[in-house]
């Protein structure tokens, strides 16, 4: 079984990469009938001669690969028919910049494989990014404080060699007592988290946040029946918000009032209520002087979040009492770090975590007969056709 690890195209140019090298090796071993071609590149994290020193082929062409692996969406102009692709497409959810890429996928008789719908059979997902996106989100967040209030200056993570180097900048600063929020317990907030304990940010509860003052900093971890209240005063039932969530309604508003950085960390449904709305970040009451937005939904749950922002320029102002973008450093602006790619800053060690991810779960998968019905699951297309459970795509597509 022959595979392909791609290079990324899209623009501007993505360091990740699906396996490192000494990966590559491992499944090499562990696998006789694994024979895998990386396609040369550039910008790649890993050079090429990394690959080849691990015994890995490196080559330009690829054509004779059956299984190709990348990161990003590819440009349409560079799929080749008849393949297997396993990649992060941005579809599923109708995405309106990938319409042309899916539809290309069908007239080209591609498998497509996303890594997004990688689950298990209770359809927790299995692997991803988000640990590195709330890594990155925490340091972004703490070093947009000290710019803002000219307290201290860190470097951008993309300058420094990764995690580890991160940790230490994050430790040599001295940090006033502030309180940080997070909401969400998933991959992202748990990243969030991991990061927060490294550099002795105490977790404390809710109620003790809520209601204590603290000569330190402190933060608390908020999942969704924290964050969101009944309007009749009811109990939080988490089945019934799956289905009704029109009768929910933020329960933000007391963690607004004594947070200085909220990091969101959540995953949000489209029909979900806001989270941090305008009324919140308008009022008097309101206390957050940064909100570092992972999640990065525009028009949704943080209404701060007016565009994206980019790895070279990761900050923005926003004015609450006009909902508009001012610079951050505008005295009644609260900054927001809303980027995206947040991986991207670490690439090598967002590389390596993801490809353990992948040994674990997907490469299996391709040997053993797909038992645990991973590759079935994460299978949007098959021969040029949409998936069943993808059907509601056919209109997108059209």
């Amino acid at each position: 079984m022959k595979f392909a690890i791609l290079k990324e195209r899209k623009n501007p140019p993505d360091q990740r990469a699906v396996f490192s090298p000494e990966a590559l090796a491992q499944i090499k071993l562990q696998y006789a009938d694994f024979d895998v071609t990386v396609e040369s590149s550039e910008h790649r994290i890993f050079k090429d001669e990394e690959y080849k020193f691990a015994g890995i082929d490196v080559a330009n062409d690829i054509s004779d690969c059956a299984i190709l692996l990348g990161v990003k969406e590819i440009p349409v102009e560079f799929l080749i028919p008849n393949k297997s692709y396993f990649l992060f497409s941005h579809t599923i959810k109708k995405q309106p910049h990938n319409r042309l890429l899916l539809k290309a996928i069908i007239e080209k008789n591609i498998n497509l494989y996303d890594y997004e719908l990688v689950a298990d059979e209770n359809n927790r997902r299995l692997i991803g990014f988000g640990r590195f996106a709330g890594y990155v989100g925490v340091y972004n967040s703490i070093r947009a404080f000290g710019l803002k209030f000219g307290l201290f200056k860190l470097p951008k993570v993309n300058t420094l060699s990764g995690k580890e180097e991160m940790i230490r900048q994050l430790k040599r600063i001295v940090l006033p007592p502030l309180k940080f929020v997070i909401t969400g317990k998933g991959k992202v907030g748990k990243g969030a988290k991991e990061i927060l304990d490294l550099i002795k940010i105490k977790e404390v509860t809710q109620e003790n946040y809520l209601t204590k003052k603290y000569s330190q900093s402190v933060y608390t971890q908020l999942g969704v029946s924290d964050y969101y209240k009944r309007k009749d005063d009811l109990p939080f039932d988490f089945e019934n918000f799956k289905v009704n969530p029109q009768v929910y309604v933020s329960n933000f508003e007391q963690f607004a009032a004594i947070s200085e950085i909220y990091i969101s960390g959540h995953y949000h449904a489209p029909e979900s209520p806001e989270i941090l709305s305008r009324d919140i970040l308008k009022s008097e009451k309101c206390n957050i002087k940064v909100v570092a937005d992972i999640a990065c939904d525009i028009d949704g749950p943080i209404a701060c979040t007016l565009r994206s922002s980019s790895i070279e320029e990761p900050f923005y102002g926003y004015l609450p009492s006009e909902h508009k973008e001012v610079d951050f450093f505008h005295p009644a602006a609260i900054v927001v770090m809303a980027v995206s790619n947040l991986p991207s800053e670490l690439p090598r060690d967002a590389s390596i975590g993801f490809g353990e991810m992948l040994v674990e779960h997907v490469i299996p998968a391709f040997f053993n007969n797909d038992n645990d019905g991973i590759l079935q699951r994460s299978q949007i297309t098959l021969n040029g056709k949409l998936m069943p459970r993808f059907a509601y795509l056919a209109d997108y597509i059209e």
